[in-house]
């Protein structure tokens, strides 16, 4: 009996410990920017960028970018779209199929859904959720690369590049 209340206690006290973990991972993260996703001049919904430090780069840093939909997206246009703009962005076919692991994991959306694209820096740990759902990980040197679609030299939209990074 004693036994059974310890592993009782031990397993709250580990659950309690996760949560904290998240929740003091997350008390880290400052909100840097917002602004509109566009469409084909149509806003589909608004991007938030996070970051431990909003004043130095995004590269090398724990960050996060929610995606909040007010419309419905089929998932082809999730992944026809990355595959596009890694591509602009990053030259070394290798690097895409590494980054390519992420993109396969789009689920479509509607509207109120969240996704959400974080970053580990100390694990380089890439997470992709929907609506509080992981979807899958990528560990590697290269996950952080795959933010390169919303902020690299040839994003998907300069002027929300702009807004999240001001």
């Amino acid at each position: 009996m004693g036994t059974a209340i310890q592993k009782v206690v031990l397993s709250t006290g580990l659950l309690m410990l996760c949560s904290f973990s998240s929740w003091s991972h997350a008390q880290n993260m400052n909100q840097c920017g917002r602004g509109p996703l566009l469409v084909a001049q149509k806003q589909v919904g608004v991007a938030r960028y996070y970051a431990q430090n909003c004043t130095k780069p995004w590269q090398g840093q724990n960050m996060q970018i929610d995606f909040s939909y007010t419309q419905n997206i089929p998932e082809w246009a999730f992944k026809r779209a990355a595959t596009h703009f890694l591509k602009r962005n990053e030259r070394e076919s290798k690097h895409l199929i590494v980054l390519d692991r992420i993109t396969q994991l789009y689920k479509p959306v509607k509207p109120g859904d969240l996704y959400r694209l974080s970053y580990q820096a100390e694990t380089h740990t890439l997470t992709l959720m929907l609506n509080q759902q992981v979807l899958g990980n990528l560990q590697h040197p290269l996950a952080q690369q795959y933010f390169n679609i919303w902020l690299g030299s040839q994003p998907f939209s300069a002027k929300l590049k702009q807004q999240l990074l001001n």
